[in-house]
């Protein structure tokens, strides 16, 4: 009869230390658990740095490259992802409070709740953490798209303020690439050194307009090519001839380099978009396992 009473003082006190929380929710062991998981991820993201097998930076002033977004990143991302959410969601289930007189598919299901849950801030907190890698993906593409094609079409810029600026300058002292591109249609071995220079601007400014308008057409009519012919024949030692074939050379520069930039802006865009893909796998896998090793951290506490 002691006996009895004895194991039955042991019941009542076990199912006083394992009572039901009055919320089915442990959010001291969902905080542990996220806190786990960040910590690890910027471990395992400060490692991959350290050996070149990640792209990202976990720096404020540094972002990442899309384009070298490539097989051994999205390798060391869905590593990062697998091991911190892993260990994440096994904390969330094991330390969460024991739930007595609970149905064993609702425990299950509470503990995959967990692991959710706790994969969810962490996720939340290393994203406000790294800024900058999460926009650097996103905008990355756009980005590098844009500064690309900026630089091969700055002709209609750089002719337009030029025939609104009050301040032109002789040539060789232009800004950007159009400016190259035109100083060079007027070099010589014996340049003519007799124009003024408000005289040398304005021919400038004019044949950078004839160009912006060329690059906008794609294509330059012959009457401009033989008006901008004869204004580099007067300044130079170059027949009409040479000076409209100089004209054509340049204007095909200008064209192939503008080419070349949006060919570099389209494989921008489209490295963003395969990164941001991958990052998108790798974050459900994330999900999946920190979920399932809550399930696993769970039972291992009720036994």
């Amino acid at each position: 009869m002691s006996a009895t009473v004895e194991r039955v003082d042991v019941l009542v006190a076990d199912a006083a230390r394992t009572s039901t929380s009055p919320s089915a929710v442990s959010w001291g062991a969902i905080f542990a658990g996220a806190a786990a998981a960040a910590s690890l991820s910027l471990i395992l993201l400060l490692l991959g740095t350290g050996l070149g097998l990640s792209s990202v930076s976990p720096w404020a002033s540094e972002g990442i490259d899309a384009s070298t977004f490539g097989i051994s990143s999205i390798l060391w991302v869905t590593f990062m992802q697998l091991a911190a959410s892993a260990v994440g969601g096994y904390l969330a289930g094991r330390l969460r409070t024991k739930w007595a007189g609970v149905h064993t598919d609702e425990v299950y299901f509470r503990d995959t709740a967990h692991g959710f849950l706790a994969w969810a801030v962490a996720t939340i907190t290393t994203a406000a953490l790294l800024t900058s890698v999460i926009g650097g993906i996103v905008s990355g593409g756009i980005q590098a798209g844009a500064t690309a094609v900026a630089g091969a079409t700055s002709a209609a810029t750089v002719g337009g303020a030029a025939a609104v600026g009050s301040e032109a300058t002789e040539p060789g002292s232009g800004n950007g690439p159009m400016g190259y591109f035109v100083d060079s249609l007027f070099r010589s071995e014996s340049p003519d050194r007799g124009a003024s220079p408000e005289s040398a601007a304005a021919a400038t400014a004019e044949i950078a307009r004839i160009f912006a308008n060329a690059i906008r057409m794609d294509a330059m009519p012959d009457e401009d090519v033989r008006y901008i012919g004869q204004v580099i024949a007067q300044r130079t030692d170059l027949s009409q001839r040479e000076a409209e074939q100089r004209v054509r050379d340049v204007l095909a520069n200008i064209q192939a380099a503008e080419t070349e930039a949006k060919a570099t802006a389209d494989a921008a865009r489209e490295a963003s978009a395969y990164a941001a893909l991958w990052l998108f796998i790798s974050l459900l896998i994330g999900a999946f396992i920190a979920s399932w090793m809550a399930t696993f951290g769970g039972r291992q506490r009720d036994l």
